[in-house]
């Protein structure tokens, strides 16, 4: 199969998935058959473009050129290439907990559930091989609207205002400020091309790069930079597989992903050092990892909780490219990764929770872990990863961070990564306590029986899997680690 081929594919293969999933809707164990082959026919296409990537290839294929320098094209770099692993990896993992939650649950329409998802995954795809702004923009726009039947998936009065929410703040950012930015690159470069070294240099300087550059950042939304975060909590009506797309397979992975991209190649690093124009970036990323993990300390509901944290590690890739080191951006992609894999554990473990024991609030979780063991060893690992400590992915791309702090003397940076360490250890660790070491009150909940054991098999098979890859990450980081570094150009 040739490389031009498969890039078509990553987004062909979903989207037919999606017309297969409608077409065998109405009978369910074949619509979940095909959900899971599609997954992993998926994977198994974008493995096929890994191997020429780590080599140093970038394949790539051009659709149509509207004016010079104006095209819709894909590129496959060494970015593109590690968050399509991800997302084309989780969505596999993504779509066995979603067999368990949605029928362990007696979900409604399931069928639009995972044809929304599989249209959603094509969007992820075409985002992460974008060649261009022009076709990131068109890609993050199709992943917006397909998401927003997700998270209204309820149709409830709470779940319809909190899909408006997240649709209002990601469509109004990215068309005042994205598509603004855009546009602006392009008249001062005549290209929007991503290259190595950036694009912007000797074209817009001065106090002009750093105002572009803040068009980007508040114009990419699904990065959740305060204070354009709010649409993210607001989502938190979804389904848990839903969060778990929301916050570690595509639309937030989106939005860091595009920042990193932008400014390795729109601005450039360098640009960016010798013009000082970034500055600023630092102190708003770290305020928002603050003050985020601040809110979190606060939210008895283990969703929020764990919505708060999310606002809090995305902008933790944000502040590790803001850092403006090689090391700090091979931190930032790493962090990409191991958010996902820690993240989606713990969403997964809030689903499973309340599939077998119908809780929802951290208040509720005491003695919880003698019930739901594996759930909650799952959930004590992506807690690990999320504090930062070993052996878990965290620790990995934490290290990188904190080296490229201290090898730019960034002290601000660097206050900020070990005080958000204390915080994030502060909203995760009680809870594992309270799992483990405290005694249930053994008080039904809202008229449940509190004699529940572990959510059905495919949440179990699932979070259990997710738990495993945030290990298996720290132990195994190369490929991960050598894309990152060939994002760069080379070791840092």
């Amino acid at each position: 199969m040739s490389l031009e081929l498969s890039i078509i594919l990553a987004m062909a293969i979903p989207a037919i998935g999606a017309i297969l999933i409608a077409l065998t809707g109405k009978i369910p164990n074949l619509r979940e058959t095909v959900t899971l082959f599609t997954a992993v026919a998926l994977f198994l296409n974008v493995l096929n473009l890994l191997g020429p990537v780590l080599d140093g290839q970038t394949p790539e294929i051009t659709f149509v050129e509207m004016f010079p320098g104006l095209a819709i094209a894909f590129k496959v770099e060494p970015l593109g290439m590690m968050f399509s692993l991800i997302a084309s990896g989780l969505w596999i993992l993504n779509s066995i907990y979603s067999i368990g939650y949605m029928r362990g649950n007696k979900e409604k329409h399931q069928t639009r559930f995972y044809i929304c998802f599989a249209i959603a995954i094509a969007a992820t795809l075409g985002l992460a091989y974008s060649a261009n702004l022009l076709t990131l923009f068109i890609f993050y726009e199709v992943l917006t609207f397909s998401t927003y039947p997700l998270v209204s998936h309820k149709g409830n009065e709470t779940a319809v205002k909190g899909a408006r929410t997240y649709l209002g703040i990601l469509v109004t950012t990215s068309v005042a400020f994205l598509f603004l930015a855009i546009a602006w690159t392009y008249a001062a470069t005549g290209t929007l091309d991503f290259t190595k070294g950036g694009i912007l240099g000797g074209h817009v300087e001065g106090p002009m790069l750093g105002l572009l550059l803040m068009l980007f950042i508040y114009g990419i939304g699904k990065a959740a930079v305060m204070p354009v975060h709010r649409w993210l909590p607001a989502a938190m009506v979804a389904p848990t597989p839903v969060s778990a797309l929301l916050h570690a397979v595509a639309v937030v992975k989106s939005g860091v992903f595009s920042v990193v991209k932008v400014i390795v190649y729109t601005f450039g690093i360098d640009n960016l050092v010798e013009s000082g124009s970034a500055g600023w970036l630092v102190w708003i990323s770290g305020f928002t990892i603050i003050a985020a993990s601040m809110v979190a300390l606060r939210q008895d509901n283990l969703k929020r909780r764990l919505a708060y944290s999310t606002i809090s590690q995305l902008s933790y890739v944000v502040l590790a490219a803001a850092i403006l080191t090689p090391i700090s951006a091979v931190g930032a992609a790493l962090h990409i990764a191991a958010h996902a894999f820690g993240k989606i554990t713990l969403f997964f473990a809030a689903g499973s929770i309340y599939t077998a024991a119908h809780k929802t609030e951290v208040s509720q979780l005491n003695g919880i872990g003698w019930k739901m063991p594996i759930t909650m060893t799952a959930f004590a690992i992506g807690a690990l990863s999320m504090i930062g400590l070993p052996p878990t992915a965290g620790f990995i791309s934490k290290w990188y961070i904190i080296q490229g702090a201290m090898s730019s003397e960034n002290f601000v940076a660097l206050s900020v990564v070990v005080l958000s360490t204390l915080l994030n250890a502060g909203y995760f660790l009680p809870i594992i306590y309270a799992a483990f070491f405290k005694k249930d009150d053994g008080k039904p909940d809202h008229g449940h029986h509190d004699d529940h054991g572990e959510a059905p098999l495919p949440i179990v098979i699932a979070i259990t899997s997710t738990a495993l890859l945030t290990i298996l990450m720290f132990f195994f980081p190369d490929v991960a680690l050598n894309l990152a570094q060939q994002m760069i150009g080379g070791a840092p």
